[in-house]
C-alpha cells in the first residue's frame, strides 16, 4: 500500500533553510521552517479533525497543539521580550493545560486558535526583525533576564517536540506521514 503523505517533496510549501548563513538568520530560518511544518500537519483537515484525541485518555490534539504554541509565542515574545503585558489566551491559572483542555470540533474555535497563532507569529517575526542583536535580552517573570538566542533556541525546542506529536496525531487521523 503505498504511503500517504502531507505534499510531494516537490512542491513543499515551507521555505527552505539556507545551509551557509549567520546564526541569527539560520536560527530564525529554523524557527519558521517548525511553525510552517505544523500549518502543514494540520492542514486540509475539519474542526472535528483537528480536535480529535486519539491517545487514550490524553488531551492531546491538533487543535489543542495549536492553541499551546499560540500561547508560547505569546508569552516569549510579547511579555518576556517586549514586556508587554499580554495575559495567555487559552491557558488560565486555574487550567494551565486550557489550550489542550478547551478544545471542541467547533470551526468557530478553529478559526479562532489559527487567527491567535498567526497573530502572535506576526507579532513575534516583527520584534525579531527589528532586535537583529541576539544578545537583546528580556525578562522572565520569576526567572530574571534572558537572551533572544535562547528564547529563539527554546521555541525552536517546543515546535519540534510538538511537530512529533503532530506527527503521531495526523498519521492516526486520516494516514498522512512525512515532513
Amino acid at each position: 500500500m503505498p504511503i500517504k503523505t502531507f505534499v510531494d517533496r516537490a512542491r513543499d510549501p515551507r521555505t527552505a533553510r539556507p545551509p551557509l548563513a549567520d546564526e541569527h538568520t539560520t536560527l530564525t530560518a529554523f524557527l519558521r521552517w517548525q511553525r510552517q511544518t505544523l500549518e502543514l500537519k494540520c492542514s486540509g483537515l475539519d474542526a472535528e479533525q483537528l480536535a480529535h484525541r486519539p491517545v487514550g485518555t490524553s488531551a492531546l490534539s491538533l487543535l489543542g497543539l495549536m492553541r499551546h504554541l499560540a500561547d508560547a509565542e505569546r508569552f516569549w515574545f510579547r511579555r518576556v521580550m517586549s514586556g508587554t503585558e499580554a495575559p495567555p489566551l487559552f491557558e488560565t491559572p486555574s487550567d494551565p493545560d486550557g489550550g489542550f483542555n478547551g478544545v471542541a470540533a467547533d470551526p468557530s474555535l478553529v478559526a479562532q486558535a489559527w487567527d491567535a497563532w498567526r497573530a502572535e507569529v506576526a507579532f513575534a517575526d516583527r520584534f525579531i526583525a527589528s532586535t537583529p542583536d541576539l544578545d537583546t535580552t528580556g525578562h522572565e517573570p520569576g526567572e530574571g533576564p534572558i537572551s533572544l538566542r535562547w528564547v529563539l533556541m527554546h521555541l525552536l525546542e517546543e515546535y519540534a517536540r510538538h511537530n512529533g506529536h503532530a506527527d503521531l496525531l495526523r498519521e492516526q487521523i486520516d494516514g498522512a506521514v512525512g515532513q
